[in-house]
Protein backbone atom coordinates (compact mmCIF):
# COMPACT_ATOMS: atom_id res chain seq x y z
CA UNK A 1 0.00 0.00 0.00
CA UNK A 2 1.38 3.40 -0.99
CA UNK A 3 1.72 6.02 1.72
CA UNK A 4 -0.04 9.31 0.98
CA UNK A 5 0.68 12.41 3.05
CA UNK A 6 1.44 16.12 2.83
CA UNK A 7 4.65 17.88 3.71
CA UNK A 8 6.16 21.34 3.27
CA UNK A 9 7.58 21.81 -0.21
CA UNK A 10 11.28 22.45 -0.76
CA UNK A 11 13.14 24.03 -3.65
CA UNK A 12 14.08 20.55 -4.89
CA UNK A 13 10.33 19.97 -5.45
CA UNK A 14 10.06 23.01 -7.74
CA UNK A 15 10.45 21.16 -11.09
CA UNK A 16 7.78 18.59 -10.17
CA UNK A 17 5.52 21.32 -8.82
CA UNK A 18 5.80 23.34 -12.02
CA UNK A 19 5.02 20.25 -14.09
CA UNK A 20 1.80 19.76 -12.11
CA UNK A 21 0.90 23.45 -12.45
CA UNK A 22 1.38 23.22 -16.22
CA UNK A 23 -0.79 20.08 -16.45
CA UNK A 24 -3.52 21.88 -14.49
CA UNK A 25 -3.20 24.95 -16.72
CA UNK A 26 -3.69 22.73 -19.79
CA UNK A 27 -6.75 21.02 -18.27
CA UNK A 28 -8.31 24.40 -17.49
CA UNK A 29 -7.65 25.55 -21.06
CA UNK A 30 -9.27 22.42 -22.52
CA UNK A 31 -12.32 23.11 -20.32
CA UNK A 32 -12.38 26.77 -21.54
CA UNK A 33 -11.79 28.06 -18.01
CA UNK A 34 -9.77 31.31 -18.09
CA UNK A 35 -8.26 30.63 -14.66
CA UNK A 36 -4.42 30.32 -14.76
CA UNK A 37 -4.30 31.24 -18.46
CA UNK A 38 -2.51 34.56 -17.83
CA UNK A 39 0.84 33.00 -16.89
CA UNK A 40 0.07 32.81 -13.17
CA UNK A 41 1.00 30.87 -11.16
CA UNK A 42 4.53 30.84 -12.49
CA UNK A 43 7.89 29.53 -11.32
CA UNK A 44 8.60 32.72 -9.36
CA UNK A 45 5.27 32.66 -7.49
CA UNK A 46 5.68 28.98 -6.57
CA UNK A 47 9.29 29.59 -5.50
CA UNK A 48 8.06 32.48 -3.35
CA UNK A 49 5.47 30.16 -1.74
CA UNK A 50 8.30 27.76 -0.86
CA UNK A 51 10.47 30.54 0.53
CA UNK A 52 7.51 31.89 2.55
CA UNK A 53 7.00 28.36 3.92
CA UNK A 54 3.39 28.15 2.72
CA UNK A 55 3.92 25.64 -0.13
CA UNK A 56 2.87 22.04 0.43
CA UNK A 57 3.09 18.93 -1.68
CA UNK A 58 0.93 15.87 -1.61
CA UNK A 59 3.14 12.80 -1.71
CA UNK A 60 1.81 9.49 -3.01
CA UNK A 61 4.11 6.46 -3.08
CA UNK A 62 7.11 8.80 -2.65
CA UNK A 63 6.12 10.88 -5.71
CA UNK A 64 4.91 14.48 -5.71
CA UNK A 65 1.25 14.09 -6.66
CA UNK A 66 -0.12 17.53 -5.82
CA UNK A 67 0.79 21.11 -4.99
CA UNK A 68 -0.89 23.87 -2.97
CA UNK A 69 -0.25 26.94 -0.89
CA UNK A 70 -1.66 27.38 2.60
CA UNK A 71 -1.44 31.13 3.13
CA UNK A 72 -1.29 32.05 6.80
CA UNK A 73 -1.96 35.79 6.61
CA UNK A 74 -5.15 37.62 5.58
CA UNK A 75 -5.63 37.73 1.83
CA UNK A 76 -6.02 41.36 0.67
CA UNK A 77 -8.25 40.16 -2.20
CA UNK A 78 -10.73 38.94 0.41
CA UNK A 79 -11.17 42.33 2.09
CA UNK A 80 -14.20 43.05 -0.13
CA UNK A 81 -16.85 40.47 -0.96
CA UNK A 82 -19.73 40.88 -3.38
CA UNK A 83 -23.02 39.04 -3.91
CA UNK A 84 -22.75 37.55 -0.44
CA UNK A 85 -20.88 38.03 2.81
CA UNK A 86 -18.24 36.38 4.93
CA UNK A 87 -19.82 34.60 7.87
CA UNK A 88 -18.41 35.87 11.17
CA UNK A 89 -16.83 38.89 9.40
CA UNK A 90 -15.11 40.02 12.60
CA UNK A 91 -12.87 36.95 12.54
CA UNK A 92 -9.79 38.04 10.65
CA UNK A 93 -7.65 35.05 11.66
CA UNK A 94 -7.98 32.57 8.81
CA UNK A 95 -5.84 30.48 6.49
CA UNK A 96 -6.37 30.44 2.73
CA UNK A 97 -5.76 27.59 0.32
CA UNK A 98 -4.42 28.74 -3.05
CA UNK A 99 -2.85 27.21 -6.16
CA UNK A 100 -4.00 23.65 -5.55
CA UNK A 101 -3.47 21.10 -8.32
CA UNK A 102 -3.10 17.34 -8.71
CA UNK A 103 -0.77 15.64 -11.20
CA UNK A 104 -2.53 14.29 -14.27
CA UNK A 105 -1.56 10.67 -13.58
CA UNK A 106 -3.32 10.83 -10.17
CA UNK A 107 -6.61 12.35 -11.35
CA UNK A 108 -9.70 10.35 -10.55
CA UNK A 109 -8.20 8.80 -7.42
CA UNK A 110 -9.87 11.25 -4.98
CA UNK A 111 -6.48 12.59 -3.93
CA UNK A 112 -7.63 16.21 -4.31
CA UNK A 113 -10.20 15.73 -1.55
CA UNK A 114 -7.59 14.03 0.64
CA UNK A 115 -5.16 16.89 -0.05
CA UNK A 116 -7.78 19.52 0.83
CA UNK A 117 -8.59 17.63 4.04
CA UNK A 118 -4.91 17.45 4.99
CA UNK A 119 -4.42 21.16 4.29
CA UNK A 120 -7.42 21.93 6.48
CA UNK A 121 -5.92 19.78 9.25
CA UNK A 122 -2.63 21.63 8.84
CA UNK A 123 -4.47 24.96 9.18
CA UNK A 124 -6.01 23.68 12.43
CA UNK A 125 -2.60 22.59 13.71
CA UNK A 126 -1.26 26.06 12.92
CA UNK A 127 -3.97 27.57 15.15
CA UNK A 128 -6.56 28.65 12.58
CA UNK A 129 -10.25 27.94 13.08
CA UNK A 130 -11.32 29.15 9.64
CA UNK A 131 -10.13 28.28 6.12
CA UNK A 132 -11.03 30.18 2.95
CA UNK A 133 -10.64 29.24 -0.71
CA UNK A 134 -11.76 30.59 -4.08
CA UNK A 135 -12.09 29.44 -7.67
CA UNK A 136 -13.24 30.73 -11.03
CA UNK A 137 -17.06 30.59 -11.47
CA UNK A 138 -16.77 28.20 -14.44
CA UNK A 139 -14.40 25.77 -12.68
CA UNK A 140 -17.06 23.17 -11.93
CA UNK A 141 -14.52 20.51 -10.92
CA UNK A 142 -13.04 22.71 -8.20
CA UNK A 143 -16.41 24.03 -7.06
CA UNK A 144 -17.59 20.43 -6.57
CA UNK A 145 -14.44 19.52 -4.64
CA UNK A 146 -14.73 22.59 -2.40
CA UNK A 147 -18.36 22.02 -1.45
CA UNK A 148 -17.85 18.24 -1.10
CA UNK A 149 -15.08 19.07 1.38
CA UNK A 150 -17.50 21.00 3.60
CA UNK A 151 -16.86 24.59 2.52
CA UNK A 152 -19.83 26.97 2.31
CA UNK A 153 -20.28 29.55 -0.42
CA UNK A 154 -19.69 33.07 0.89
CA UNK A 155 -19.84 35.31 -2.21
CA UNK A 156 -17.67 36.70 -4.98
CA UNK A 157 -14.22 38.24 -4.61
CA UNK A 158 -12.18 40.09 -7.22
CA UNK A 159 -8.52 39.23 -7.49
CA UNK A 160 -6.27 42.19 -8.14
CA UNK A 161 -3.65 41.67 -10.84
CA UNK A 162 -5.59 38.87 -12.60
CA UNK A 163 -6.76 39.17 -16.20
CA UNK A 164 -10.10 37.60 -15.20
CA UNK A 165 -10.55 38.71 -11.57
CA UNK A 166 -13.91 37.18 -10.59
CA UNK A 167 -13.75 34.26 -8.18
CA UNK A 168 -16.31 32.46 -6.06
CA UNK A 169 -15.23 32.43 -2.43
CA UNK A 170 -15.92 29.77 0.17
CA UNK A 171 -15.16 29.33 3.84
CA UNK A 172 -15.02 26.49 6.32
CA UNK A 173 -15.14 26.88 10.08
CA UNK A 174 -13.16 24.35 12.07
CA UNK A 175 -14.66 25.48 15.35
CA UNK A 176 -18.21 26.48 16.15
CA UNK A 177 -18.98 29.95 17.50
CA UNK A 178 -19.89 28.50 20.90
CA UNK A 179 -16.63 26.56 21.41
Amino acid sequence: MAATFIRPATLTDLPAMMGIIEEARQLLAVDNIPQWQDGYPNKESIKQDIENEIAYVLVNDQQVAGVAALQTWPDPDYSEIFAGAWQRPGQKHYATIHRIAIAQRYRGQHLAQLFLSNLTSQAWQLGFDQVRIDTHPTNQRMRHLITKSGFDFAGEVHLKERAVPERLAYQLFLKSEVD
